[in-house]
């Protein structure tokens, strides 16, 4: 009787009806990688770069520009003309900060006519040479300062810039203006005006200790005229400014960075030493097989009838590499397969989880996370199959730009409040400034976790 009094409840029927749900979580993998050169990369960018350095730990880098010019839709005619034009100049914009190096240091820089088309395929190798004029038509000495600067100002944003301004010709600028006038079929399209007007060759003409990242480059046409103003009976000259953007680099028209670089011996000895680095725009990349075999072998002995992935991450830690310039690791790296690097880069593709992701460079802790991986192991897990191509991966640094999604509700009108998240617009090889850094791949972390149920 005590027996049946018991205020207990037994499982014994329960257990044979009910899901019984366990999540497993795997940490248990290991990945390795080795350094491989990487000698050209295709520039994606309307980001240029002008100087050159040469930096203890790092090694020698430079950097000049070729690129053509997109035309304005048209140009103010009606309060000016070709007799009010007064002066030429290419305005290369860089932003406070914008530079590697010695910011005081003065540096020349020589502008020189392409008298060829540009191929349509360049990479950071390009050599220029037979591409332009000899004799440079126009230079200008400057520095990283923006104190004193009759050029710099303050954007829309509250952030400070520069121009480098360098005088072009004056008959330049009178040839496009009555160009606009005599052949508006030619400044119609980009294709046309190239034919025209290929562009130009920027290079540093004297001086080393630092690479500029231009950020914008048009040409501008000033004008004057002196009009005759009365006041209190007494008639005056005043003068009349204009300003008119005739031409621009867009993302529309070709423009590269032809890049030389001379890697230190020191840092050449990381790799002779087995290290895996990344240094960019040029220098190495990390090759390394990622363990998705493992990580389906794993999966197919613990999932049973029923199971779901819940993330598959991979965190790489992060070793700054010493040098007296600065130089730091790339703010963003991407890892993608192998097999479809190239392809990647020359689609302008954008990372899609299953064979691309990238990561931000965590300075905190420093390390790389790479937290998007589930739909990757889950096409291989619904393969059933692992091949060669699924575990060969690169790491190489990038540039990723972003757009902003804005989102209201009811709640806004009411309240004031909304929502807004950020969107992955393009993803570029790295040609922003030199970076390295070195990949710990003994302490990298590969974390799986499944849930599976089972009656």
């Amino acid at each position: 009787m005590l027996q049946s009094c018991e205020d207990t409840t037994s499982q014994a029927g329960s257990s044979l009806v009910e899901d019984e749900v366990k999540i497993i979580e795997d940490d248990a993998f290991t990945a390795s990688g080795e350094s491989e050169p990487n000698r050209a990369v295709r520039s994606r960018t309307i980001l240029q770069l002008l100087g050159r350095i040469s930096a203890t730990g790092y090694g020698d880098f430079s950097s000049d520009i070729v690129c053509q010019y997109m035309p304005a839709t048209s140009v103010d005619t009606t309060n000016t003309n070709v007799s009010m034009i007064d002066s030429v100049k290419l305005l290369l914009t860089m932003y406070k900060g914008g530079f590697v190096g010695d910011s005081v240091v003065p540096m020349g820089v020589a502008v020189y006519p392409l008298n060829r088309q540009l191929p349509t395929e360049l990479y950071s190798d390009f050599d220029p040479s037979g591409y332009y004029d000899p004799t440079p038509i126009g230079t200008a000495t400057y520095s990283a300062m923006l104190e004193d600067s009759p050029y710099a100002g303050t954007d829309s944003e509250g952030s400070q810039y520069k121009h480098i301004a360098v005088d072009l010709p004056k008959q330049f600028g009178i040839d496009l203006y009555n160009l606009y006038q005599d052949s508006p079929q030619t400044v119609a399209t980009p294709q046309n005006f190239a034919k025209w007007f290929p562009g130009l060759y920027i290079t540093t003409s004297f001086g080393q200790g630092r690479v500029t990242r231009i950020s914008s480059n048009s040409i501008q046409v000033y004008y004057h005229k002196i009009v005759q103003v009365e006041k209190d009976g007494v008639t005056k000259d005043s003068l009349i400014n204009y300003v008119g953007s005739y031409l621009g680099v867009t993302p529309e028209v070709y423009t590269n960075n032809n890049i030389t670089y001379n890697m230190s011996q020191s840092l050449s000895g990381l790799v002779d030493n087995g290290k895996s680095i990344i240094v960019g725009p040029l220098g190495y990349d990390v090759e390394f097989k990622f363990p998705a075999g493992e990580i389906l072998r794993r999966y197919q002995e613990q999932a049973g009838e029923l199971a779901i992935v819940n993330s598959l991450t991979f965190s790489v830690p992060a070793t700054e590499i010493e040098n007296d310039y600065g130089i730091t690791p790339p703010p963003y790296v991407l890892m993608v397969k192998k097999s479809e690097k190239n392809k990647f880069f020359s689609a302008m593709n954008i990372n899609d989880n299953m064979s691309s992701f990238y990561a931000a460079y965590d300075s905190t802790n420093k390390v790389y996370n790479f937290s998007s991986m589930r739909s990757y192991i889950n096409d291989i897990i619904n393969k059933g199959e692992v091949t060669a191509e699924d575990e060969e991966f690169v790491i190489c640094p990038v540039n990723v730009s972003f757009y902003t999604n804005s989102s209201s509700s009811s709640y806004y009108y009411y309240y004031g409040y909304s929502t807004s998240s950020t969107t992955v617009s393009s993803i570029t090889p790295y040609v922003t400034e030199p970076v390295m850094v070195q990949l710990d791949f003994d302490k990298a972390e590969i974390d799986f976790s499944f849930t599976k149920q089972s009656l």
